[in-house]
């Protein structure tokens, strides 16, 4: 089928995207905050501060939960 005038080229961006990009941004921040905590006690003598706990701790699970919206969200505008 030809491209005219009349068809878009590109479909324009929905704004579940958005949630989609931070619920990644969240899960992805969590699990570099895991990793550090386990990376802490080997390259330092002390270990890992309550900060790093805590946002390992809210980031993923939040990260997860916006994802897991946004895939029912997605999936129910498709039908």
């Amino acid at each position: 089928m030809l491209y005219g005038a009349g068809m878009p080229e590109t479909p324009s961006p929905r704004s579940g995207n958005a949630l989609l990009r931070v619920a990644i941004a969240l899960f992805a921040i969590g699990l570099l905050a895991i990793l550090a905590i386990f990376l802490t006690p080997i390259v330092s003598a002390c270990g890992p501060p309550l900060w790093l706990y805590l946002v390992a701790m809210s980031a993923t699970p939040l990260g997860l939960l916006l994802a897991l919206v946004f895939a029912l969200r997605s999936g129910r505008h498709v039908r």
